[in-house]
C-alpha cells in the first residue's frame, strides 16, 4: 500500500489530499483545505501582493508538515488562474521548492478542465445523459460538456469570482447597477457557451464543488461533502429561494447565515449570479453539485 497527496493551488483556496492506494483502490486519510486568497489585492494588476505570498508559503509549509507525517511516497502540486496569470509566479513557485522541496505545474485552463472532467465523473454518473460541468474557480470558471466518456467541448474563462467580485460587487447588497453591468459584461464573454449549449443540448447542470457545495449546505444543514459522500442533488427552486436571499444579503447577514463559511461570505454573491446567469441561458432539467473537482481527478488519473 502507497499513499500520495495532490495540492491545488487555487485563486482563494489551498486544498490538500492524501491518500492510500491498495490495488487501485483510494482511500482518502487526510484532507485539508486553507483559504490563502493568492488573487486578493493583485488580481487587476496580474500580480501576487506580498501579504497573499507569504499565506501561500506558509499554507505550503503546513501542508508539507501534513504530508511527511503521513509518509507520502508521491507528491503531485497543481497551480490553476492566479498563478498562470501572475507575472511573479516564477518566484513564488521557487521559492516553495526552497522551503519544501515541492514542485508546483502550472496547468493551463485546458487542462484545468480534463482534471475536473476526470474528478467529476469519478462523483457521478452521467451515462449517457449530456451534462455541462462549471467549475466556479477565483480566478477562472471552466465549462465542459460531456457524458460519462467523452468531453464534447470544454472551455476556461477568466471570470473567477474574485475577479467578478473585485470589478463588479461595489456594494453591499450588490445593486441592480451592479448586477446589470454584470450580466452585460458575461453576455459579452460568454457566447461560445451560448452556441455549444445550443448544440449539445445538455439536460444537467454538475457544479464541481466550490460555491455548490455552500449551497447544498444551506440547503441541507446536514450535508457533509466528502469522499464517501459526493454527490447531492440541487432542487431548481430551492436554489431560486437561495439564491434571492444570498444577492439581496449584507455581509453581516451572510457571516451569521448557516452553509455559508468565512472563506466564502462576499465571493458567494458573483458565484450565485454566475450561476443564475448559466441556469436561464438554457432550460436544463436539473442541478447536481458534484464534491470532487480537480484533485479528485488528479488522483483517479493516476490510478488509472
Amino acid at each position: 500500500m502507497s499513499s500520495i497527496a495532490i495540492i491545488d493551488l487555487g485563486t482563494n483556496t489551498f486544498h490538500l489530499l492524501i491518500a492510500e492506494i491498495n490495488e487501485n483502490r483510494p482511500k482518502v486519510i487526510f484532507q485539508e483545505t486553507i483559504a490563502v486568497k493568492l488573487g486578493e489585492g493583485g488580481m487587476k494588476d496580474g500580480m501576487i501582493t506580498d501579504l497573499a505570498f507569504d499565506r501561500g508559503v506558509s499554507a505550503i509549509r503546513q501542508f508539507k508538515t501534513s504530508i511527511d507525517h503521513h509518509g507520502v511516497f508521491q507528491i503531485k502540486a497543481f497551480a490553476t488562474s492566479a498563478l498562470r496569470s501572475a507575472s511573479n509566479s516564477k518566484t513564488f513557485s521557487e521559492k516553495i521548492v526552497k522551503e519544501t522541496g515541492i514542485k508546483i505545474e502550472i496547468i493551463d485552463g485546458n487542462r484545468e478542465a480534463e482534471l475536473i472532467f476526470s474528478g467529476v465523473r469519478a462523483a457521478i454518473n452521467m451515462k449517457d445523459q449530456t451534462s455541462l460541468i462549471m467549475d466556479i474557480g477565483g480566478g477562472s470558471v471552466e465549462f465542459i460538456i460531456c457524458d460519462q466518456d467523452q468531453i464534447f467541448w470544454k472551455k476556461s474563462f477568466d471570470i473567477g469570482a474574485a475577479r467578478l467580485m473585485d470589478q463588479y460587487h461595489k456594494s453591499d447588497p450588490i445593486s441592480e447597477a451592479n448586477i446589470s453591468e454584470l450580466h452585460s459584461y458575461l453576455n459579452s464573454v460568454l457566447n461560445d457557451l451560448n452556441t455549444q449549449l445550443g448544440i449539445h443540448k445538455p439536460k444537467q447542470l454538475i457544479g464541481s464543488a466550490g460555491a455548490f457545495e455552500t449551497f447544498a449546505n444551506m440547503l441541507d444543514p446536514e450535508f457533509k461533502s466528502g469522499f464517501k459522500n459526493p454527490e447531492f442533488n440541487i432542487d431548481l427552486d430551492q436554489f431560486e429561494k437561495i439564491s434571492k436571499f444570498i444577492i439581496g444579503s449584507n455581509h453581516e447577514e451572510r457571516a451569521v447565515t448557516a452553509g455559508i463559511p468565512a472563506v466564502r461570505v462576499d465571493m458567494i454573491v458573483v458565484a450565485t449570479l454566475l450561476t443564475g446567469y448559466v441556469l436561464n441561458l438554457y432550460p436544463f432539467k436539473g442541478l447536481k453539485l458534484s464534491t470532487y473537482s480537480l484533485k479528485e481527478g488528479v488522483l483517479f488519473e493516476m490510478i488509472d
